[in-house]
């Protein structure tokens, strides 16, 4: 899903500058342009905008002082042919400071910033919000598995063995893709044939990890990458 952006400059120029720099990106559209603050405003409060392009010497208010009254902001990247603004602005936690004329490369560094923090704040959100996920046990009947009863996903070739406390369960699916459906902070791929539960491993020695008083191998290319995440925070 692209970042919905809103660009408020009186410069028209300064407008299409933005939005033309936009216009050769992807992951991002412009919804909606104003030349001051003051109109903007119902739009912000009514519609969904992920990314503010807002220029601080405007007529009526400037972008500073419509920026402090806002309840709710999204990310604000400040647009201004001043520098001395600069400490201002980030004191208000904008997420970059442009300074006119803008050229493409310091644009695309900032709306990579967008990108980056907005991919961040979805991980964190499915991560919160999701903390099961449902797996086909037959033809008919779909069962919940909580993510936090899983001790350790076994390859069957074209099949899974889904081990947990609760019991086991066989589904046809490869362990890659199944994977790929684990949150990426609580399982680690120890092996072609094993992903884990990172907080299921109670010991690590040698090439092999102990889940649930059962020993599995670590696989010779997975070993840094497994007993980083494993043992991370752990001294």
């Amino acid at each position: 899903m692209n970042l919905r952006c809103v660009i408020i400059d009186d410069e028209p120029l300064a407008i299409n500058v933005i939005k033309n720099h936009i216009a050769q990106l992807t992951g991002i559209e412009v919804v909606k342009t104003f030349d001051n603050a003051i109109d903007s405003l119902e739009f912000i409060h009514k519609n969904e905008v992920d990314l503010l392009f807002l220029d601080i010497n405007m007529p009526v208010i400037d972008g500073l002082s419509f920026l402090k009254s806002l309840d709710t902001r999204p990310m604000v990247i400040l647009t201004t042919a001043h520098e001395e603004y600069a400490v201002e602005g980030f004191e208000l936690e904008v997420l970059d400071y442009l300074v006119k004329p803008i050229s493409f490369p310091r644009f695309l560094k900032a709306t990579n910033k967008a990108l980056a923090r907005a991919k961040e704040h979805t991980k964190s959100a499915a991560t919160a919000d999701e903390d099961s996920i449902f797996v086909k046990i037959d033809k008919k009947k779909m069962k919940k598995v909580y993510f936090a009863d899983i001790l350790l996903v076994e390859s069957l070739k074209d099949y899974i063995k889904i081990i947990t406390t609760k019991g086991n369960y066989v589904v046809h699916q490869t362990l890659s893709s199944f994977t790929e459906d684990l949150p990426a902070n609580q399982f680690i791929r120890i092996h072609r044939s094993y992903t884990a539960n990172i907080n299921r491993v109670d010991t690590v020695e040698g090439n092999s990890v102990e889940i649930a008083n059962k020993r599995y191998t670590i696989g010779r290319n997975y070993m840094e990458e497994a007993k980083a995440a494993i043992l991370k925070d752990k001294g």
